[in-house]
């Protein structure tokens, strides 16, 4: 049987606010014991299981603070709900491979959750890495400087 419109927004909203609350308990309460967690380009790719979720989510809070979360839109299909959101998050750690040191940024992401009996079976998160990343880079870094030799 289809899980309802109204039961996926139910699901998804409690998941996000746990998220921000940083209630990992909560966080993953509302998946399948076989939930794929998959983080788009994450170290480890898609993960199965509540637990190795929160382990995913306990890693992440570590090293990253999200400050606002501001849903930009909403698609609902048979047993599937999309979420597209500008989240604004401090880095404390590493991001991709970055020094955060407490800087700000800004970005968009995708979460895809699908739904079976009723609870999330996989969400899936896209983010705009790329964005992140040129926002913690150093002014000039990568850069190659040229200098005129000539006089």
């Amino acid at each position: 049987m289809a899980t309802s419109r109204t039961a996926m927004a139910a699901l998804v909203d409690a998941h996000l606010a746990a998220e921000q609350q940083s209630d990992l308990d909560q966080a993953v309460a509302g998946y399948t014991e076989d939930v794929e967690h998959d983080v788009v380009g994450a170290p480890g790719g898609p993960l199965r299981g509540p637990a190795a979720a929160r382990q995913r989510y306990t890693q992440l809070l570590e090293q990253v603070r999200t400050d606002r979360l501001t849903e930009l839109r909403r698609f609902y299909g048979d047993d599937v709900c999309v979420v597209e959101h500008e989240c604004s998050a401090t880095v404390f750690g590493e991001f991709a491979g970055l020094a955060g040191r407490g800087r700000s940024t800004q970005f968009r992401m995708l979460h895809v959750f699908e739904f079976r009996d009723g609870l999330i079976s996989r969400e899936n998160v896209w983010m705009d890495t790329a964005s992140v990343m040129a926002q913690l880079a150093e002014p000039g870094a990568g850069r190659v400087e040229v200098h005129n030799q000539a006089g």
